[in-house]
């Protein structure tokens, strides 16, 4: 009798936190969902005057209601995607070197500091890169970029120091704490006796971080490059200080230019209008939209690539 009182009050005990956890589950759904509709109606002015020509259009002139949001897009897609391609291969160099290559106590000091990075407030990276690596990037790494790649139209014009260039590196900095602390998680799931049987065969270090590492976490990895990505794309502060907010198109990196989080952030205190309210509420809707296809992409890239149990 008391066991079977036991097993019906742990039945429902059971069924009570199945069901918290659904409720828990539909709520971000639908939190995901009232964001999207409030943007929605936020942009809905600007959505029916200038309609999917918004995407295309590089003019944004508050003062004649004429906006267009393909500067910003372009801007937001390329410290993103250059903020990856520089810090990829870091993240995941000093993710094997704490994991693999130094002596754990150590590792464990080094992970410390690299973490630490990701605590660090945006407004301090941007007031870093004002002040010391706006000056650096003008006077070391544009002469040697135009000396060596000058013949390409992206490493062309004059710098100031402030564009896009300094954007990506202080985006890269930002995000390297997070996709090397996602990929030194995946780097540990790999059993010991897998890189034992590598080496047990022959494998140099290099060989079995390679075959026993490196490729049965190229699903993992991707992940973490993805969070990267994520909180790129979304970064506000440090780059609307260093970028230099101009809504120009330009070839070259070192202009200066804009992201959608970015002219949100400049701009929506001191709307002057409600077609300029509405606008930007389209580019954040955008932003929104292009963060869900991006992170749609790389979960299709994950889903294909893992293996197949």
């Amino acid at each position: 009798m008391f066991y079977n009182l036991f097993c019906r009050h742990k039945c429902r005990h059971d069924e009570v936190i199945i069901l918290g956890m659904r409720i828990l589950a539909a709520t971000i759904v639908l939190l995901l969902v009232l964001l999207t509709v409030l943007l929605f109606k936020l942009a809905w002015p600007a959505i029916t005057k200038f309609g999917i020509s918004f995407l295309w259009e590089v003019r944004w002139n508050p003062i004649n209601e004429v906006f267009g949001a393909l500067a910003f897009i372009i801007g937001t897609l390329t410290t993103s995607f250059l903020a990856i391609l520089i810090s990829t291969p870091l993240s995941i160099s000093v993710s094997l070197f704490i994991s693999e290559i130094c002596p754990k106590n150590i590792g464990k000091i080094l992970g410390v500091f690299v973490e630490m990075i990701a605590a660090v407030p945006s407004i301090v990276f941007g007031l870093w890169g004002i002040f010391s690596l706006a000056p650096w990037v003008q006077d070391v790494v544009t002469p040697f970029l135009k000396n060596t790649l000058g013949f390409l139209p992206f490493f062309q014009g004059p710098s100031y120091g402030i564009g896009v260039l300094t954007a990506s590196i202080i985006l890269a900095i930002m995000i390297t704490p997070t996709i090397c602390s996602f990929c030194r998680e995946v780097f540990r799931t790999i059993p010991e006796h897998t890189k034992e049987a590598a080496l047990a065969i022959g494998s140099t270090r290099y060989e079995m971080i390679k075959i026993a590492v490196l490729r049965p976490s190229f699903s993992g990895m991707i992940g973490g490059v993805v969070l990267g990505l994520g909180r790129a794309l979304g970064e506000t502060m440090a780059v609307a200080m260093v970028i230099g907010n101009s809504p120009r198109l330009s070839l070259s990196l070192f202009a200066p230019g804009t992201t959608m989080a970015s002219v949100i952030a400049n701009e929506y205190a001191e709307a002057s209008n409600a077609m300029h309210m509405a606008s930007l509420g389209y580019v954040a809707l955008l932003l929104l939209v292009v963060t869900l296809v991006v992170n749609g992409f790389a979960r299709f890239i994950i889903w294909k690539w893992s293996p197949k149990i």
